[in-house]
């Protein structure tokens, strides 16, 4: 399916009880939050480097999952970090040939403090992890093992909540390109829209008219980091995949 501003490539369909179907014959309208107001709640972690640092989800990310499914039915953690690569997240990750850092996976360990205490005690209905990274590892040209390092952060999520079920929402790198110290860049972008096209279970967001600013020249330029207006918009735009991911 092709949306205006995000690509998710599920092509599922759904069948209705025939219960709900009488019951819609009858109203008007009836919410997501009526659907599942006695389950569990949906857990939305998000994650990556700086531009999703850059993003309040105040601003509308929460406010559209919350109008969707009610502010009681939803958690959301935000934990990110500006300039860092993939294997501050992936516990397992080594490069091609073997080699690994010493220190690796401390961020995902960050990250997963504040998801245990966020749920506490609450039932989970599902579970979205929204990664907005990769221009690190786009600059230290590990395009060769990133779609196997985000599985393995996938694989440490689904093991640690219990769910092997995740939705995945990737915001694609942006048409920032600067060849000589990113060579990786548009390998990466593609990677990334591999790994949504072969999940049913992902889609990517488009960043690429986020990044729009005029330069010192006076003359648009894309940057590697995107506006004010841009990170409101990128906020809103996951929100709109993770609320189609969940409901398909």
């Amino acid at each position: 399916m092709m949306y205006p501003r995000y690509k998710n490539f599920k092509n599922l369909c759904s069948i209705l009880p025939l219960g709900l179907l009488a019951l819609t014959a009858t109203s008007s309208h009836i919410s997501a939050a009526d659907v599942t107001a006695d389950k569990g709640v949906h857990l939305f972690i998000l994650s990556g480097q700086s531009n999703m640092a850059g993003m309040n989800p105040k601003l509308s990310f929460i406010p559209t999952v919350e109008t969707e499914f009610g502010k009681e039915h939803v958690i959301i953690v935000k934990d990110a970090k500006g300039a860092q690569p993939i294997r501050r997240w992936d516990k397992s990750w080594k490069t091609k040939t073997g080699q690994k850092e010493e220190v690796y996976g401390e961020l995902y360990d960050r990250l997963m403090q504040k998801v245990t205490k966020a749920i506490k005690g609450r039932e989970l209905e599902s579970v979205t992890f929204v990664w907005m990274q990769g221009e690190r590892d786009a600059k230290e040209n590990h395009a060769d093992v990133y779609a196997q390092s985000f599985m393995s952060v996938v694989n440490q999520l689904q093991k640690d909540l219990g769910h092997d079920d995740i939705n995945l929402v990737i915001g694609r790198l942006s048409d920032f390109s600067a060849p000589k110290r990113y060579a990786d860049w548009d390998n990466i972008r593609q990677i990334q829209v591999d790994l949504a096209e072969e999940n049913p279970r992902a889609a990517w967001v488009d960043t690429d008219d986020l990044n729009n600013i005029i330069n010192r020249k006076g003359k648009p330029a894309n940057d590697l980091h995107y506006t004010k207006e841009g990170y409101v918009i990128l906020g809103q735009r996951f929100a709109e995949a993770a609320i189609d991911l969940i409901k398909n």
